[in-house]
């Protein structure tokens, strides 16, 4: 059915999650630095924040992949005979990629974790203070594992596209799943045949994410039902 293409589809296709966990790490650490300047009491940090969530989602994702890869290769090429380096030095796809939808995401999620600190009561903060609680231990052991409960939806979502956001980077030459099935597409002149079984994959990736992701939901949830009870 495949002519002998579904083992290459497969490697594209652990390619393609890996590319997707490695993003979502990085979206989720700019994330968090892009909510801490957005929450700060600096004005210049708080709208250095905000300039970096309004311009990338304001941006088509196709556009900025292409921007970041062409645009930064080009940048490196140059700045590159200036700090001693001869040679022409060419990007790797997959760390482009990384690169580009984690810095994608990352407004995405600031946005995300901005929304869910302020969920939080600040007599949390407050309580913690007065406990004489130091401020960066209050953070990770007061308001983050809060901030968890209230950012899994906005998360939730946000993996979702990211991971059907994957499929643009083809466009900069990563040999990921949608790259190989075009290819074996013209190959073989069946494109139904090989991008329905992406779809296939791409639907089984995101139903198996979605079904982890609700269970964490409710496991994280039991705690405060209990409480509200």
């Amino acid at each position: 059915m495949l002519h002998g293409y579904g083992s290459t589809i497969l490697d594209g296709a652990w390619l393609t999650l890996t590319l997707a966990l490695t993003s979502m790490a990085l979206a989720i650490a700019l994330g968090l630095i892009g909510a801490a300047c957005r929450l700060s009491p600096l004005k210049w940090l708080a709208l250095l924040g905000e300039s970096y969530a309004t311009l990338v989602r304001g941006l088509p994702d196709l556009v900025l992949i292409l921007l970041i890869f062409y645009g930064g290769q080009d940048l490196v090429n140059r700045v590159a005979p200036l700090l001693g380096h001869p040679g022409y030095i060419d990007i790797n796809p997959f760390i482009a990629g990384v690169g580009t939808l984690g810095f994608i995401f990352g407004a995405y999620f600031s946005e995300t974790f901005r929304g869910a600190f302020m969920a939080i009561p600040k007599g949390q903060g407050e309580a913690a203070a007065a406990y004489g609680m130091a401020a960066t231990k209050a953070f990770f052991r007061i308001l983050v594992p809060q901030m968890i409960r209230f950012a899994i939806p906005g998360f939730t979502n946000n993996w979702l596209v990211l991971t059907k956001s994957t499929a643009l980077i083809s466009v900069i030459g990563l040999q990921d799943m949608m790259y190989k099935a075009k290819n074996a597409a013209d190959a073989t002149h069946e494109p139904f045949t090989f991008f329905l079984t992406v779809a296939v994959l791409y639907l089984a990736l995101t139903s198996l994410s979605l079904l982890t992701l609700r269970y964490l939901e409710r496991h994280v949830s039991v705690g405060m039902k209990a409480a509200v009870l």
